[in-house]
Parts: C-alpha cells; structure tokens; sequence
C-alpha cells in the first residue's frame, strides 16, 4: 500500500494523499456552503494524518487562500458579496492575524503548541456552537409566537445594540443593507485575525457568525463576504507562515485539486438553501469537529479521524442533496412557467 502515500519534502515524512484529496474536495464543499474556508476542519484533519501542528497551520492557510478564491468568484455572481464591507474588516485581520501567529511561534518554542492549540479549538468551538442553536431556539420561539420583524423571526440580535454606536465614520454598506461604524467591523476582524492566525484558520469559523449576530449581515451576504475576507486573510496567513518555513506546499496543491471541484457544488447550494438551514447544519458540523479534536487530545486517533472524515462527508452528501434538489424544483418552476404553444 506505499503507492497511497506521498512523501512531504519540507515537512520530511510520508502522507496518505487520498486523505488530503478528500479533505479539499469536502472543505471545498463545506466551504463554499458555509462561507468560510473550512480550516476548522483542515488543521485538526491535517495532524490526524500525522502533521505537526505548526505545519498543520501554516499549509492550511496556504491551502484556504486559494480555495476561497475559487468560491468569492463564484459568490460574487450571486451578488452575494459586500466588497465594501470587506475591504475594511481587512484592516483589522492582517493585525490580528500577524499577533496569532507570533503567539504560536511562542508556544512552539516552549514545546506545547499542540496542546494549547486544540483545547482552544474545543472551547471556542463549543461557544460557537452554544451560540448557534441558542440563536434557532430564539428564532423559533419567536416564530411560533407570532413575533416576525422585516427580516423575519431573529434569534440573537446584538447587532442591532451595536448599530447604536455612532463614533465617525458612519459607513453605508448597500449589498449588506445596513449603516455602522466603521469601527464596529473592524474590532470585530481584529479579534477574528488574531484566532486566525493562533488556530490556522481562515477566520471564517467565528467571522461568518460574528458577521450575522454582531454586524447584522443576512446569512447570504455574511457567507459571501465572509469567504472574501477569508481569501484575503489567507493570503497574509500563508506570507507570515511560508517566512517560518511552515507551510508543505506539496499537500497545498494535493487539496487544492479536490477543493476546486467542491467549492463550485457548495457555492450553489446556498442559492437553494434558508439562512437557517445554513446555520443549524454549521452548527452540527462544529460539534462534531470539537468531539473529534478531544479524542484526538486524549490519543484516541482512529475514533478522531473516523468522526471528523465522518462528518465532512456526511455534510457534504447534504450539500449535494440540496443543490441537485433545488436545481430540480428550478428546472420544474420553469417548465410549468413556459406558454403553451399551439
């Protein structure tokens, strides 16, 4: 069985490269339906099959930089995309992200990144998901009540407290719909920047939540922008990491193969998926990666592998499901929609 592992130069040790074929293809996928570039799951999946975790981060951003690419395109088609508001949660991203990853250079120099690294995964996904499925309650308890707004039955909306912050400049944002402070999506990324660059992710993972209960993007626009920033952050993430010699570019363009078919697939399932749907499968999706990170600390590795490579798959025959179904209800709408001709 050697033919299925490819030797990493840089990070000198052998790989099963359909792995990392399956991981692009999936986060691809994920990606693209979630809005972010799906590193909370490729840097624990990349130590399962046996990277260090500086490693594990360092080729994740790479690997997340042109993913995203790939899905902003797409996205910006479907007008999903608020180049505006992105551009100015740059600011505070590359900061952040810069703080991060001298943090993880930090503890790699005292010998426990790996530890420190995956508990902070565990509790900050656990927070994420908590916020989640506490926001669907929210919505549905209204929903049932009869309590439905201009957007339609909310769960958390911190942000509307936060749009009462009026410190200049106040900034319209026309694809998103709102008006803020500029100051209140740049705080926001510069928190996201600096958990990017500390847990290898593209800052999606909390940026797209934080883009809908803190900034109140709808849930299309929030993923759309978000994959932008993500693109951007990831660029700057792969910079700072290639400079520490942390990045395998080899496994790079081994996902990269995979997740260009995934990202197109993701991407178009949004057209046909509810914001709400988005949200409670994401959720499933965190709890699942935070249970697979556990295991994987208690050096349970097969039971770890076996949950996150489990989960990535399932969601991804989900996302698949409602694209090809939603493309299905489209093509019948528009058969019944044609005239009758004599």
């Amino acid at each position: 069985m050697e033919w299925l592992y490819m030797y990493m130069p840089i990070a000198g040790m052998k790989i099963l490269w359909p792995g990392l074929v399956l991981i692009g293809f999936s986060v691809g996928t994920i990606g693209g339906f979630f809005g972010m570039g799906g590193a909370w799951m490729v840097t624990p999946g990349l130590n399962i099959l046996g990277f260090p975790m500086a490693f594990a981060i360092g080729t994740d951003m790479a690997h997340i930089a042109g993913k995203s690419m790939i899905s902003t395109f797409r996205h910006s088609k479907f007008g999903n995309v608020d180049y505006k508001l992105g551009f100015i949660m740059i600011i505070g991203t590359m900061a952040g992200i810069e703080l991060g990853a001298q943090l993880v250079m930090y503890l790699e120099k005292l010998g426990n990144v790996g530890t420190v690294v995956r508990w902070s995964y565990v509790v900050l996904l656990m927070l994420i998901a908590t916020m989640v499925f506490y926001d669907y309650y929210k919505a549905t308890k209204k929903k049932n009540a009869g309590e439905v707004g201009e957007h339609g039955a909310e769960g958390i909306t911190w942000y509307k407290t936060l749009h009462k912050i009026k410190i200049p400049p106040m900034i319209h944002f026309k694809a998103a719909g709102f008006t803020c402070s500029a100051w209140i999506p740049i705080g926001v990324s510069f928190l996201t920047g600096v958990l990017a660059g500390f847990l290898g992710i593209g800052g999606g993972l909390i940026r797209m939540p934080a883009l809908v209960y803190l900034i109140g993007c709808p849930t299309h626009i929030a993923v759309g922008t978000d994959l932008f920033e993500v693109m951007i952050s990831g660029l700057y993430g792969a910079f700072t990491y290639a400079l520490k010699g942390r990045i395998e570019l080899v496994a790079v363009f081994v996902m990269l193969t995979g997740a260009a078919i995934g990202a197109q697939i993701g991407t178009i399932a949004t057209k046909y998926a509810k914001g709400y749907g988005i949200r409670v499968a994401f959720g499933l999706a965190v709890l699942c990666c935070m249970i697979s990170i556990i295991l994987k600390e208690y050096k349970f590795d097969v039971a770890s592998a076996v949950i996150i490579l489990g989960t990535i798959g399932l969601i991804c025959i989900y996302i698949i499901g409602i694209m090809v179904n939603g493309a299905r209800e489209e093509l019948r709408a528009k058969k019944l929609a044609k005239p009758v001709t004599a």
